[in-house]
């Protein structure tokens, strides 16, 4: 008798511990995907700071300065719940006026042209990134959170269930991968 009820206390110990320690990775996982999710809107943040400081800085043609401050004013400006469609917006409207090299060649001619178009390209080239780490962080907690483990034991608390960020994000041909950018 006392054997078993040494045994049943062992088993009992163990799951608790296993349940803490998935409770705690959970958690983690939760911590990462804030952490991403702040880099995702610094970094679209960014992106739509440096299209509004080229689109005002006349270097390039009016329909494409209006074109990309309209576009890049609603990102920074969106709602939550339209952030997304804005975002893929600024990204259609940069593929628009940047979608061949003689466009970002006549930026870079500019005066100051050269250090805004390398700046614009970084920002485009990083909000890809971002949304993949933000995304793949989400996609593990998800995963992580469909254990019934997870279910049956309410680990996840109040934790609202991730959402990925999903965006039309490719960068126009013409900033993507350019030489001599970083």
């Amino acid at each position: 008798m006392t054997v078993t009820l040494i045994w049943i206390v062992v088993a009992l110990f163990a799951i608790g511990l296993y349940l803490s320690w998935t409770a705690g990775r959970l958690d983690r996982l939760h911590a990462r995907i804030d952490a991403s999710r702040a880099a995702l809107d610094a970094q679209l943040l960014r992106r739509a700071s440096v299209t509004q400081e080229l689109a005002t800085s006349g270097v390039l043609d009016p329909a494409a300065s209006i074109l990309l401050y309209q576009a890049a004013h609603a990102a920074r400006q969106a709602e939550e719940d339209h952030r997304e469609v804005a975002e893929s917006e600024l990204s259609q409207a940069l593929r628009a006026v940047f979608g061949e090299v003689a466009q970002v060649d006549a930026v870079k001619e500019a005066p100051g042209g050269e250090e805004a178009a390398e700046e614009l390209a970084a920002a485009v080239r990083r909000v890809p990134m971002a949304r993949r780490f933000h995304n793949d962080s989400v996609r593990a907690a998800r995963a992580l959170r469909r254990h019934r483990k997870v279910r049956w034991f309410r680990l996840a608390g109040h934790a609202p269930f991730p959402l990925a960020f999903e965006m039309d994000d490719a960068p126009p041909v013409a900033l993507a991968d350019r030489p001599g950018s970083q």
